[in-house]
């Protein structure tokens, strides 16, 4: 059986759409289609329902399904282990492929230091980093496309996934040098009036600061979303509002006085999360990788 077959099904089985499975493949539309149906026809039975509201494993896919994730992950510890020449961490030179997903803000702090410092040690490993937030990376997760994602969660809940808090990021208000906030004490009340660039729907701090904001008293706070952790940094820097990131993404920013810190409301710190597939096997290289990143961040 030709595996490239079973990658597309497991694919398609988690993004619900043949869309979404060509973007993710990197596939044109027209191929998911051949080779799902090739699949279907080569085991005897519909492994999907076409729905309007998408597409859905039947019973006979979604016993298919764990099957072929064990099929998947036999065949990649299999090229891991031609690759490395050996089976495990201990003795010769780590070898193979890591793809990392991580939030905007830990790729644009953290990270870099660390494939930096990798690729020293293990020169034949090579790193693959994504900017995916939480939801992107669950999925890359389970499809395979990720091996570890580090996720500012306070609780990772999906039972398939592994999860260990490995730190925590202190968050921290900021504003522009001018702004009147900047350098003071501000309540809730104060900072309700103000305009707000924050990241994205499904960051845990931020969407915990808009529920906050517009839960109190008032005129609701003018509050903007980005994608980009930059975008937002950089409304800010140019006088048009606050927002609340973790410390280590306005570090350089703050020493080099384009913001400042708002001394507002106590905002607890966000877990920064590890998290690999329960079910797939742990390559040596993402052993190593997971290693790293453990050490780096307990010593930040």
């Amino acid at each position: 059986m030709d595996t490239r077959l079973l990658r597309t099904f497991v694919t398609l089985a988690r993004a619900g759409s043949f869309t979404a499975t060509a973007r993710a493949l990197h596939l044109a539309q027209s191929t998911v289609t051949v080779q799902i149906r090739t699949l279907e026809k080569e085991l005897g039975t519909p492994l999907f329902d076409r729905m309007p509201s998408g597409t859905v494993p039947t019973r006979a896919g979604l016993r298919l399904l764990e099957e072929a994730e064990e099929v998947l992950d036999a065949v990649a510890r299999l090229h891991a282990t031609a690759a490395s020449g050996q089976g495990d961490v201990a003795g010769g030179s780590i070898e193979g492929q890591v793809a990392v997903g991580a939030g905007d803000s830990l790729c644009s702090s953290r990270l870099p230091a660390v494939i930096a410092s990798l690729r020293h040690a293990h020169p034949h490993l090579d790193v693959h980093l994504h900017a995916a937030g939480t939801a992107t990376a669950v999925d890359g997760l389970r499809t395979g496309r990720l091996d570890i994602a580090l996720l500012l969660e306070p609780e990772i809940g999906e039972s398939d996934l592994l999860a260990r808090r490995i730190a925590d990021e202190p968050l921290v208000y900021v504003a522009a040098p001018g702004h009147p906030l900047a350098g003071r004490a501000a309540g809730w009340q104060e900072l309700a009036g103000e305009c707000f660039f924050v990241h994205e729907e499904g960051c845990s701090y931020s969407d915990r600061l808009v529920r906050t904001l517009l839960g109190l008293p008032g005129a609701p706070p003018r509050i903007t979303r980005f994608g980009s952790i930059d975008a937002a940094r950089s409304c800010v820097a140019a006088g048009l509002g606050l927002t609340l990131l973790p410390r280590v993404t306005v570090e350089r920013h703050l020493q080099e006085g384009q913001l400042a810190v708002v001394d507002g409301p106590k905002a607890q710190p966000v877990p920064v999360q590890l998290v690999r597939h329960r079910r797939r096997w742990f390559a040596p290289g993402a052993q190593i990788v997971a290693e790293e990143l453990t050490r780096t961040f307990a010593e930040a």
